[in-house]
């Protein structure tokens, strides 16, 4: 077995089909319980194994095939919710592209069976053993949700009372989970969408997994929690434990010495920066961390530095053809962590020198037999230039047991014996690398197809983009000469509006005294009040003047008081017209004063700009109606001037009785 850590203590679960499929209806799982000593079997159906996990809580389910236990990718991810905190889904057999489970037992000294008890067996004592990856759906993030526990309903009586208070409650839950997070001392983000009386609902995005977190999900009343993991973009495969393995490392050096560490399988096992570590200590990380096959720059030529650290692990070095892009590197990063632009710079020189390795590794895992390591000879393959076929012989010649030494001794080889065994060894060393090199220059031809569809599309890219220019360079000349055109317009415009602002004076000069306006044909000037106003009264005094006699007009006589009312009086108008109802005490003031009052919808009134006037005709029947009826209502006055008289006479003839 390779350096690991010490198996685990706590309980794994190892689980392996027995018949049927999670597709179908009624699938059984071989369990296999164990505790590091003890061992415990058994033949439980998909519900009855979901109820011990939850039961006995193990610190490992562990299967050659996540997908045995759920359908499809969106199941997984409800199984992985299902999982108490402490419990983890490992892939004993690998990430993206698990091995068979035989070589992984057998690579690792695990007894092994074809029947499903003895693979679930040995998917126990391998994640046991830290053998495997843990199956993440979700982040160590977590959403908390503070919202409304029931409707606020279509309306009613006291509705808004009734909104008013689940809005408050809201509001007040998540400030007790505010309180909470900030006395557990988490980070966290929050968003609150306010409402009528309080909050609709708040989100806290806290720093931690649910477990960590000191609120519970529960809905009480007028409020509902809901804690939830925040998800991964997809389905990502962590190691069980960091081991010396082989591994790729990208180098990023400078002012701040970045390294990233990554697995054969493509994965991120580890990142580092420090602006004080010298070579040194950044050798010493990298040890405790793998052994490094691979050491790879993100710039053409290789800096000395990064060579340094290549020379001293003896490692084969990668290089891009040209400078990585930042697009490039943000994008092959995209699914990972880091801190800073130093760590995501190594990350990707190191993730593009797996890229580069990507085929050469399955080429070689395909050719190893089980009962050697996978690593080992891609490691040798890869830093050391040795064939496929030399590497398996040499490790067959190691693990060959010593025989048994015969009466006499093992025979010795002839020369020619030694000479064919040479030979042979030198043929299978060639045919590997005639092999490597065919299949590099497959890769090359590939590259060369790969350049010139890149070629093409850029060619026909940059027609489309000059076509654009073109269209462009002729909507631009058309807008300004759109632009020139609305200027001059705007100019003729203001030029107008000047002109007309001049006649308009002039004909004010000219036409001074209202009366001019209307004379000899038959109209008489009206005097425009907007509001039955104090401001109003004052603005039309200030703009034409109000004169005794005059005609005034009144937009909206509603609202005045006596004072108001006095001061229109005082400017003896000749007649009052008006749009609305006057307020009674207005009305009494004006009939006080003597001042007729009409509606204008009587009259025809014309206006231009601040003039108006209506007809002599119509001016003269509002104002003879305004005198019949002021006849009338002095007539009623008397009236009940005199019964008021006989009533005070007469109560004052019953109290002498």
């Amino acid at each position: 077995m390779n350096a690991r850590t010490s198996a685990l203590d706590s309980l794994v679960f190892g689980v392996d089909v027995q018949s049927g499929d999670i597709r179908g209806d009624a699938p059984s799982y071989a369990l296999v319980a164990f505790d590091g000593e003890h061992i415990d079997r058994d033949v439980v159906s998909f519900r009855k194994l979901r109820r011990l996990v939850s039961r006995e809580k193990p610190a490992i389910v562990a299967t050659d095939n996540m997908y045995e236990l759920a359908e499809d990718k969106e199941s997984l991810v409800r199984f992985l919710r299902s999982l108490p905190e402490e419990t983890k889904l490992v892939q004993v057999t690998g990430a993206e592209r698990p091995e068979p489970l035989s070589r992984v037992a057998s690579r690792h000294g695990v007894p092994y069976g074809k029947n499903p008890m003895k693979e679930a067996e040995a998917a126990a004592r391998l994640a046991a053993a830290n053998v495997g990856y843990e199956v993440a759906a979700f982040t160590n993030t977590t959403t908390v949700k503070v919202s409304r526990g029931r409707s606020t309903g279509k309306g009613g009586w006291s509705q808004d009372r009734y909104t008013r208070r689940i809005h408050g409650n809201v509001r007040n839950a998540a400030r007790k989970v505010e309180s909470k997070l900030k006395e557990a001392g988490l980070e966290y983000e929050r968003d609150v969408t306010e409402k009528y009386g309080g909050y609709a609902n708040a989100t806290f995005t806290v720093r931690a997994r649910p477990g960590d977190i000191p609120v519970s999900s529960r809905r009480s009343g007028d409020t509902r929690i809901e804690i939830e993991p925040v998800r991964r973009d997809g389905i990502e495969f962590e190691p069980l434990a960091k081991r010396r393995d082989h591994v790729l490392v990208g180098i990023d050096p400078g002012t701040t010495t970045a390294a990233a560490v990554v697995d054969l399988e493509g994965t991120v096992l580890d990142m580092y920066s420090s602006r004080t570590a010298d070579t040194a200590g950044v050798i010493e990380w990298l040890i405790e961390r793998g052994r490094p096959i691979v050491v790879a720059a993100d710039v053409t030529p290789m800096p000395e530095t990064v060579e340094k650290f290549r020379r001293s692990f003896d490692a084969a070095g990668w290089e891009p053809t040209s400078d990585l892009l930042v697009d490039e590197k943000l994008h092959r990063t995209r699914n990972a962590e880091y801190d800073n632009d130093h760590e995501r710079d190594a990350m990707a020189a190191a993730l593009f020198a797996y890229d580069a390795h990507e085929d050469q590794f399955e080429r070689i895992g395909r050719k190893v037999p089980p009962q050697f390591d996978r690593e080992e000879v891609i490691a040798r393959v890869v830093a050391g230039g040795e064939s496929v076929e030399a590497v398996l012989s040499d490790l067959a010649e190691d693990d060959e047991p010593e025989e048994e030494s015969e009466e006499h001794g093992p025979r010795e080889l002839t020369e020619e014996e030694k000479r064919v065994r040479r030979l042979e060894t030198q043929v299978d060393r060639l045919e590997g690398h005639v092999e490597d090199l065919k299949e590099t220059l497959r890769e090359k031809d590939e590259r060369i197809e790969e350049y010139k569809r890149e070629l093409s599309d850029a060619r026909r890219e940059e027609r489309r983009k000059a076509r654009e220019r073109r269209e462009v360079n002729r909507l631009e000349r058309e807008n300004g000469r759109l632009k020139r055109e609305l200027d001059a317009e705007r100019e003729r415009v203001d030029e107008l509006e000047s002109k007309l602002a001049r006649l308009k004076t002039l004909w004010k000069l000219d036409h001074s005294n209202f009366s001019d306006v209307a004379e000899g044909r038959g109209l008489v000037p009206v005097k425009v009040i907007d509001q039955f106003t104090r401001g109003a009264i004052e603005r039309a005094d200030e703009n034409y003047g109000l004169a005794p006699g005059d005609v005034v007009y009144l937009r909206d006589a509603s609202g005045a008081g006596r004072s108001t009312a006095e001061l229109l009086a005082e400017t003896e108008p000749r007649v009052v017209l008006r749009d609305g109802g006057l307020s009674d005490v207005a009305d009494e003031v004006l009939f006080e004063r003597e001042v007729p009052v009409g509606p204008a919808a009587d009259v025809t009134i014309q206006e231009v700009d601040e003039l108006a006037v209506a007809r002599e005709r119509e001016i003269e029947g509002v104002i003879d109606d305004w005198e019949t009826r002021a006849r009338e209502r002095r007539r009623e006055q008397k009236v009940d001037m005199v019964d008021q008289i006989i009533s005070e006479h007469r109560a004052g003839e019953g109290r002498s009785d």
